[in-house]
């Protein structure tokens, strides 16, 4: 009988021990995990899903990081292995990912880490200089955050990873970049052609210039290119021309732009008069890039000095115009006329000056990371096929109404408009009338015509600007008194008056706009095209208009007196369906020709008899019928409208876009080009999230009861436990004393 007891618990740790095991095999295989997150930070996204799901190439990821960092950089490493293992579940077979311990000391240290030292340092990914807080003692320490990507046979480095905002974009972004590139460098028939233009002239003059020698620069080049070839299956074409003859120069200065330099005699003729020529050139098919190897630097005092281009950063170089040059990003449409934004500044651009926070190219940088941006001259050529988007960004000259009707056809063909808007034309005046004024700016009324287009479609812009109580606050210096002063033309847009029903404006809690226009839709248009809008974002209801003459002097702007005046304004729309053309019961517009134009057409033309002209008279052209001009009602289709260009500028969108106004343009983007899975990744990486605004009542309750309101309730229970004890002391002595 004991043995039977005995034998039986047994076979009860056997079979508990069965179970563990089975539970623990279930739980390898059955993996699930839940984020709790509001923006879901520790999760990946679909977008990300599906990159790693259709790897057609290895893809190996090598993290070298340093070991025992400090917070917050330790936090970093386990953020990025987290990260990766959520790779690797949705991966396929071609994904890999390792983590290298690179230690950033100098001498005796282990065998393996020297290597993985060495290994990191042939990646382009060197130590940095972090900040250490130990006892009180601030410390620097150097290591190593940095990872790189090979994909087939790509590289992509990230040198530096010392915050993980953002990481998971950058990730799948470089991702499906480097698959993008592979397939558009398989598929190109031809070879691309790197040509190195060097003029031998220039190494007589190339010592009087402060420049080292340039016969070594052919080799260096071909080097570079040879080494890309490795990586770009062999693609490039590499090409050394000599150019002296004078009329080859002045040919490759004006194809394309390429440095030509003239001297003199020199040194009391021992350095003859001569003429060269400096750049390398990039081309395939009908596409050319110019990348200038010398620059010219003029500084005060100093004088004019060359500096030849680093031939370290040749590879970098070459390798991001190669994407430039095969269109690797999707094209999207930028209007290049009409007085439109200038993506390369605000003004025509000055030799030598860098771009201003009045430009735009920071705008430019961001969007070209993804989207291939295609100039379209509407005066000159039209809108080319193939695009899917078209931005426009405030134009001040008027359009002309064939002009509009090619905008309207474009959006009937199912295709999409982000309209960036002005409604007035900012002008300086000049001379001693500008003087006189203090320099204020004039505000000149727009009328571009694309206005009417857009009433017709269902919204208006209304003829003045946005003033906010609610609004940014310039720190003012000492000298004029210190404070702060509020910007009313530049509104603070707070969470509560952001969109947040739409997954792409989920996670922007605030905004910051600058000399915007209200928007009106019109409603009747709206319910018979049967358009569905959304309101991206508001003004708050303490906002006002400023109509008539407009003065944006701080100084001079005072909120109305009655707050009936004030309430909140739309500031941004999308609008979606089937919109009506704008020309579906007009005469087809042509395109006009100005006399000039029509003159050297007329000259162009062959001259014809008398008699030939009198057969062409005999014909009436009117009754000609013609059908299929256009589409009068469009597919499906998309228009953002928002009406301030200054929301696109350097000082509203940050270089590295990751302030809320880039995320929301380069969001509304993606979007409006059907990457909503990519803007829903990006809106992840916004962590701010300010408080709601408090009323004044509130701010005042919670203070009164703080100081006087929490000792009256410590007295008042003090009071009812003292009465309690009383009560009970008693009822114990009418107990006993019966």
């Amino acid at each position: 009988m004991a043995d039977i007891k005995k034998s039986g618990k047994y076979i009860k740790f056997v079979i508990y021990l069965i179970v563990v095991v089975l539970v623990n095999v279930a739980g390898i295989s059955l993996f699930g995990r839940s984020d709790l997150t509001a923006n879901k930070v520790y999760s990946i996204s679909k977008a990300s899903q599906a990159v790693v799901e259709t790897l057609s190439e290895p893809l190996t990821i090598k993290v070298f990081f340093t070991k025992d960092l400090p917070a917050p950089y330790n936090n970093n490493e386990r953020y990025l292995q987290d990260l990766l293992q959520e790779y690797a579940i949705y991966a396929n077979k071609f994904f890999n990912y390792g983590f290298y311990n690179v230690s950033a000391e100098e001498g005796e240290i282990p065998d393996s880490s020297r290597e993985n030292q060495k290994l990191a340092n042939n990646y382009g990914i060197h130590p940095i200089q972090i900040q250490v807080v130990e006892k009180d003692e601030v410390k620097f320490q150097r290591a190593y955050m940095g990872l790189v990507m090979i994909y087939g046979d790509l590289i992509e480095t990230i040198p530096t990873i010392t915050t993980t905002e953002g990481l998971e974009y950058t990730l799948t972004t470089t991702i499906q970049k480097m698959n993008n590139k592979i397939g558009a460098l398989l598929s190109l028939p031809e070879k691309i052609d790197i040509k190195l233009y060097l003029s031998s002239s220039l190494d007589a003059v190339a010592p009087h210039m402060g420049i080292r020698d340039l016969v070594s620069i052919p080799d260096e080049i071909q080097t570079v290119v040879k080494k890309l070839n490795q990586k770009l299956y062999n693609k490039l074409q590499y090409q050394f021309i000599n150019p002296t003859r004078e009329q080859d120069l002045e040919t490759l200065a004006a194809q394309y732009n390429i440095m030509t330099l003239s001297w003199p005699a020199l040194g009391k003729g021992k350095v003859p008069a001569g003429k060269g020529a400096i750049g390398l050139v990039m081309e395939y098919a009908d596409k050319s890039l110019t990348v200038p190897l010398l620059q010219v630097i003029r500084l005060p005092l100093i004088g004019t000095q060359y500096r030849l281009t680093d031939m370290e950063q040749m590879e970098d170089t070459i390798n991001s115009n190669i994407e430039r040059l095969i269109d690797i990003n999707e094209d999207i449409g930028y209007l290049a006329d009409h007085g439109a934004l200038d993506l390369n500044g605000a003004a025509p651009n000055v030799p030598g000056r860098p771009p201003t926070q009045e430009s735009a190219t920071n705008f430019r940088t961001l969007v070209s990371q993804h989207y291939t941006i295609k100039d379209v001259k509407l005066k000159d050529q039209g809108i080319p096929e193939g695009l899917n988007c078209l931005v426009i960004a405030g134009p001040t000259e008027k359009f002309t109404d064939y002009e509009l009707f090619q905008i309207d056809q474009f959006l009937m063909q199912g295709k999409n408009l982000a309209l960036v808007l002005d409604r007035f034309n900012e002008v300086m005046p000049s001379g001693q009338q500008g003087m006189n004024f203090g320099q204020q700016s004039i505000f000149v009324p727009l009328d571009t015509g694309l206005e009417k287009l857009l009433e017709h479609y269902g919204v208006r812009i209304q003829q003045s600007y946005v003033m906010d109580e609610n609004c940014y606050r310039q720190e003012m210096p000492a000298q004029f008194g210190g404070g702060e002063r509020k910007i009313y033309y530049a509104p603070l847009i707070k969470n509560n008056n952001i969109n947040q029903d739409l997954d792409f404006m989920r996670n922007i809690r605030v905004l910051v706009a600058l000399k915007i226009s209200p928007l009106e839709l019109i409603t009747e248009r709206i319910t018979q095209n049967k358009l569905k809008t959304y309101r991206l974002f508001a003004s708050s209801e303490k906002s006002w208009q400023m109509r008539g003459r407009i003065n944006l002097n701080p100084m001079f702007i005072k909120p109305p007196d009655a707050s009936d005046d004030m309430h909140s304004y739309p500031l941004a729309y999308l609008l979606e369906g089937d919109f009506p053309s704008y020309f579906a019961d007009k005469p087809m517009p042509v395109k006009e020709i100005d006399d000039k134009q029509n003159s050297e057409k007329k000259a162009a033309e062959p001259k014809t008899g008398s008699e030939d002209s009198d057969k062409k008279s005999d014909i009436d052209l009117s009754r000609i019928e013609r059908k299929g001009q256009f589409l009068t009602v469009g597919k499906p289709g998309k228009i953002f409208l928002m009406a301030s260009a200054d929301m696109l500028k350097n000082n509203i969108l940050d270089a590295g876009g990751r302030g809320s106004n880039a995320v929301l343009i380069l969001n509304v983007i993606d979007y409006l080009n059907g990457r909503e899975d990519i803007a829903v990744m990006r809106g992840k990486q916004q962590q701010f999230n300010p408080l709601e605004e408090t009323q004044p009542g509130v701010k005042t309750f919670v203070k009164t009861f703080n100081i006087a309101g929490l000792p009256v309730l410590v007295v008042i229970f003090g009071l009812g436990v003292w009465f309690r004890r009383h009560s009970r002391k008693k009822y114990i002595q009418m107990m006993f004393g019966k």
